[in-house]
């Protein structure tokens, strides 16, 4: 059956007034829609641009993670703004993220990078674990600043830069480590375990041996760091067949 945007006209009237606990049958047109485009261009196209209308003011926010679900699957960068215009809404921020780590298209990490100097607080934790999940290198400096962050941004910062895994990662972590203290310090450590075992699984012994040794030896001869000493020890031995260079 060929596509007939007039049929969709009723479901995303009814998905713009939809609440959680309404009656869903009349949205089952749009999940379908959704599918079906997958394999035609002009109606990928016609759908994505109506999903991406309930992101402006008016419709619930039911309706809105509705769209951006929906987007996540089928988003182009076409939708970006929409998407992207949520991400300093508290209300609405979560699910924007959850579709721009989906959508395939540069613009969507573009956007995530963006919005991390314009937003603050839980929100701007939210958009590092974003650019995480995406692995952007290209946020490193900004993740990197803040690790002088109060210190659940810096804590977040920490962990995102140990996601990312980048060399510039990397360094990040170890220029930040030695001013650190308390839960930044153990998370900073966690966080270059994860850029060593990264490189452990590239077979780039000597790079994570050299991480391991560093983290090692700044932890030697302190009590409250006796675990970080461990884990560190641990990955030398499993970097072993390059120990005899350190």
């Amino acid at each position: 059956m060929a596509y007939d945007p007039a049929s969709l006209d009723a479901p995303f009237k009814a998905l713009a007034a939809f609440d959680w606990g309404h009656d869903a049958a009349p949205l089952a047109a749009i999940d379908a829609a959704v599918i079906a485009a997958h394999g035609d261009a002009a109606a990928r196209d016609d759908v994505e641009k109506r999903l991406a209308a309930i992101l402006a003011p008016g419709p619930t926010r039911a309706a809105k993670e509705y769209a951006c679900r929906k987007l996540s699957m089928i988003g182009t960068a076409a939708c970006v703004p929409a998407v992207a215009g949520l991400l300093g809404d508290a209300d609405n921020s979560h699910m924007a993220r959850f579709a721009l780590e989906r959508i395939a298209d540069p613009e969507a990490v573009a956007a995530l990078r963006a919005a991390l100097g314009a937003v603050s607080g839980p929100l701007k934790i939210g958009v590092m674990s974003s650019l995480a999940s995406r692995r952007d290198a290209a946020s490193v400096p900004a993740i990197a600043a803040l690790l002088k962050a109060d210190q659940a941004t810096a804590v977040a910062a920490a962990k995102a830069l140990g996601a990312i895994q980048s060399p510039e990662a990397a360094e990040a972590l170890a220029g930040a480590a030695g001013a650190a203290g308390g839960p930044l310090a153990a998370a900073i450590a966690d966080a270059r375990f994860e850029c060593a075992e990264a490189l452990l699984r590239q077979n780039r012994r000597a790079e994570a041996a050299a991480i391991y040794k560093a983290v090692a030896t700044a932890a030697a001869g302190k009590p409250e760091s006796r675990l970080i000493e461990l884990s560190a020890t641990r990955g030398l031995v499993a970097c072993a067949d390059t120990l005899a260079a350190f």
